[in-house]
């Protein structure tokens, strides 16, 4: 437990999200289940099954700081670690690496994602400590795998080898968001799962495989280290942060390293990425409608997503398999069959109104 960390992503708009999720109040701060909780904080609650609060750090915009603190008061401010850009996963982690393996060299280490649904907890737990003490005693990077229920074509795909050592299996290869015909294909094989995004491995293999084959962000943080975990940490991420590239860490390492591992996984997980994701979890009435409130009246309505505030009296009739989200200042009515181009209408909104409704 002494040399288990735990590193939750909060830095995203999620803006396949909006308009509930806003550039100033992202989905990971926002209780989008109904349960009284962010998002964020029941990720950082779940965590606390695998190690202590001080042991959790938070990676995020220098803009969600204070958001940050609100809604995990247990932590320090030395354990937020502040991106002065957005410059995906890839540079996130390596920032990460190099300070953890600064304040511990045998630092063994989950990156997870602060805004995805587990149901079932207790396994979820059970098969993160299983996948950490593979990396605990092994040149592993991991990456949790999850058995497909559908052939969905919004998720990355896994093709894992046959065998494992104790459920863990060796990497073939990654395809990211195949189309339905090769979805199916790949569900029908039983040789592929979905690709959570949550990832496990020792700071020095990781720092390893950066310097293998991402030499640029490397050699970025390498020469900064000394600066990490002191007063001047900050000032000199502000610096550099932004001068490394723009990557995922799938793309940087994963699809490049031939010791990458998954664990085959079924906890109830969602990576709630979108509005048709929320549907899919929330409750629902008998016409398949998932209703955020008891002031939604709905006829002849069936297989919607209706979000108001709750003080608000809602009426709809003769809707099928839409989007419903009213957010005061932006109503969103939109076909849940094509929820895929709400991210590009945000580009377009940001082009004629500017900033204002994002």
């Amino acid at each position: 437990m002494n040399n288990t960390y735990v590193a939750i992503m909060a830095g995203g708009i999620g803006s396949r999200f909006w308009p509930g999720s806003r550039i100033h109040r992202p989905k990971q701060f926002l209780d989008i289940l109904g349960t009284g909780k962010s998002l964020i904080r029941l990720t950082f609650e779940r965590f606390l099954n695998v190690c202590p609060a001080e042991n959790i750090f938070i990676l995020t915009n220098k803009i969600y700081r204070e958001q940050v603190k609100e809604h995990l008061p247990e932590i320090s401010y030395d354990q937020i670690l502040c991106e002065p850009s957005r410059n995906n996963t890839a540079p996130c982690v390596a920032y990460t690496a190099f300070k953890l393996h600064g304040l511990n060299p045998d630092a063994n280490f989950v990156v997870a994602p602060s805004d995805h649904i587990i149901l079932q907890e207790n396994a979820f737990v059970e098969t993160i400590k299983k996948g950490l003490n593979f990396t605990e005693n092994n040149n592993a990077l991991v990456t949790l795998g999850i058995r497909p229920t559908r052939p969905d074509t919004g998720y990355g795909y896994i093709n894992f080898e046959a065998k494992s050592q104790g459920g863990i299996h060796g990497v073939v290869r990654f395809t990211e968001k195949p189309d339905l015909d090769r979805a199916t294909q790949f569900v029908k094989s039983g040789d592929y799962l979905w690709n959570a995004g949550i990832f496990l491995w020792k700071a020095e293999h990781i720092i390893k495989a950066f310097e293998e084959h991402q030499p640029e962000i490397f050699n970025t943080f390498n020469q900064i280290k000394h600066d990490f975990n002191t007063p001047n940490e900050q000032n000199t991420i502000d610096v550099v942060y932004p001068t490394t590239p723009s990557i995922s860490i799938d793309y940087a390492i994963m699809e490049k390293a031939k010791n990458v591992y998954t664990i085959p996984s079924e906890f109830g997980w969602s990576d709630l990425g979108t509005w048709n994701s929320l549907h899919a979890e929330f409750e629902k009435d008998e016409h398949q409608n998932a209703l955020n409130t008891d002031n939604i009246l709905v006829y002849d309505t069936s297989d919607c997503l209706i979000r108001a505030p709750k003080d608000k009296l809602v009426v709809v009739k003769d809707l099928d398999n839409y989007i419903v989200v009213d957010e005061d200042d932006v109503l969103l009515i939109y076909p849940k069959s094509k929820e895929q181009e709400i991210k590009a209408v945000t580009k377009e909104i940001k082009t004629k109104k500017g900033e204002r409704y994002l």
